[in-house]
């Protein structure tokens, strides 16, 4: 036979490090360890375990049970999306974040990250820039290499070696803008709140960052997989903003984390015009088309959203109590410096140590699972995230699997 592309020989030498971690957790791995994999703590996820909308599960079962709909369900939709899709989405912004977008600006994918890497495709060329935070999603790094290993990632600390975030932000600033100015430069990805330290970009940094990026011709990317999970008491005043007022304003949006449609997969991206209508050319050749079953229930779950920001906000409470819990039950039995969730689903923590070996020595030695913070940058070398999502209907674990890794550490 002969061999695979250059480009998969190079990748393949290099996955995902929280997919990595996620292997040696299954079952035949753990009992390898001499462990049962029946008494293992898993912090390791980064997906949500609430339930989703049981308004959302009726529209499917309202469609399964009508033959006609189900029918319907199997045919293409628009490359964009179907455009009552397009026109919920953007209800739901309205209804949520108060952002006016317009249906125009927007099209459905299979997933945030499907698009994502869209993006990527239809931004970035060999020989150019884009900034990234440190730390930042891991998965980044790799879909950005699969487009070209000649596109240069300049990745600006916002974690400092005292384990404070964005602590100096006019530094920060000028840095990014430094690089801005550089003609190669396309783009800035920033998610918010952040995977993997859970943090909110402030909202004064937000708008300098918005400000510069527009003077200088440079895309802002915003991931807000997270969303709908702040904690504080009001959104920041950027959730609310859109293309409509920033021509270089990019968002990459999910149904996976608000809705627990993790599997379910459907995603959006809202941007300017131009964007749009490349984004659509790129997806007639990667999905062809979005989801057909997932916008008709979408759809049918929007004809009546009275409660939607109810149950967001349940939601949301859920994960911040899961968050406090995790908080509590660090300073109590592990005393590592550590990022207090302002949302999200983690907590970033230091362990003071090489973090691949750290995760590997605790979970065979007590059945606990993080993830190793390298993946995420250089500032996490040493860090680790520990994921509550999966543990929300299941709280009493976070002490005890937190408790039995302290008990290993101290003796």
């Amino acid at each position: 036979m002969k061999d695979l592309s250059s480009l998969i020989k190079r990748e393949i030498g290099k996955p995902s490090p929280i997919r990595e971690i996620m292997k040696m957790a299954e079952p035949s791995n753990i009992i390898n360890m001499g462990l049962n994999p029946e008494d293992v703590i898993s912090f390791g996820g980064g997906w949500v375990d609430h339930y989703s909308p049981e308004e959302l599960r009726n529209a499917y079962m309202e469609i399964i049970k009508d033959e006609f709909k189900f029918h319907a369900s199997g045919g293409y939709s628009p490359t964009l999306g179907f455009e009552e899709t397009r026109e919920n989405i953007a209800k739901y912004s309205k209804i949520l974040f108060n952002e006016k977008i317009e249906k125009e600006n927007i099209i459905v994918g299979g997933s945030s990250t499907q698009l994502t890497m869209d993006i990527f495709r239809t931004l970035l060329d060999p020989g150019d820039e884009i900034i990234l935070p440190d730390p930042t999603y891991a998965n980044y790094y790799g879909q950005i290499s699969f487009v070209s290993n000649r596109i240069r990632i300049v990745a600006i600390p916002f974690l400092n070696e005292e384990w404070k975030y964005i602590e100096n932000k006019d530094e920060i600033l000028s840095r990014i803008q430094d690089e801005m100015l550089k003609k190669r430069t396309k783009a800035i990805l920033i998610a918010s709140p952040d995977n993997p330290t859970s943090q909110i970009i402030p909202n004064e940094f937000m708008v300098e960052l918005l400000k510069i990026s527009r003077d200088t011709g440079t895309y802002l990317i915003i991931d807000y997989a997270y969303k709908t999970q702040y904690f504080g008491e009001e959104y920041p005043q950027y959730f609310s903003f859109s293309p409509l007022d920033y021509e270089n304003l990019i968002t990459i949006n999910s149904n996976s984390k608000w809705g627990r449609g993790l599997g379910r997969r459907m995603g959006w991206v809202e941007a300017n015009l131009e964007i749009i209508n490349a984004l659509e050319r790129v997806q007639q050749s990667t999905i062809l088309c979005p989801d057909t079953l997932h916008q008709m229930a979408f759809n049918e779950f929007m004809k009546d959203p009275k409660d939607l920001r109810r149950y967001i906000d349940n939601v949301r409470n859920d994960y911040k109590k899961a968050s406090e819990i995790t908080v509590e039950s660090i300073r109590k039995h592990l005393g590592f410096r550590f990022l207090i969730p302002q949302g999200g689903l983690y907590v970033a923590a230091d362990v003071g140590e090489d973090s691949d070996k750290f995760v590997l020595r605790v979970l065979k030695n007590t059945g606990v699972i993080f993830v190793p913070g390298k993946g995420f940058g250089n500032t996490m070398k040493n860090g680790i995230r520990i994921s509550y999502g999966p543990l929300v209907r299941k709280m009493d674990k976070i002490e005890e699997g937190i408790s039995r890794v302290g008990k290993y550490l101290h003796g």
